[in-house]
């Protein structure tokens, strides 16, 4: 996946850029609660970018009744 469109999905998710890394920018969703590091590569292995979709874009279900 290029990163242009993980790092688009993730905006659109309500991720935010909380800062530059050394080779990995940090990004952050006040939703989640969830923070994770993104590789500056320009092609992200698939795995990967699906692992951080997961964890950055989707909302955890709450379980109190």
């Amino acid at each position: 996946m290029k990163r242009r469109d993980l790092v688009a999905r993730l905006e659109q998710a309500g991720s935010v850029l909380l800062r530059h890394g050394a080779k990995h920018d940090i990004y952050h969703n006040p939703q989640t609660g969830r923070t994770e590091p993104v590789p500056r590569h320009r092609e992200i292995n698939e795995l990967l970018a699906k692992k951080i979709l997961k964890s950055l874009a989707r909302p955890e279900p709450d379980n109190t009744p």
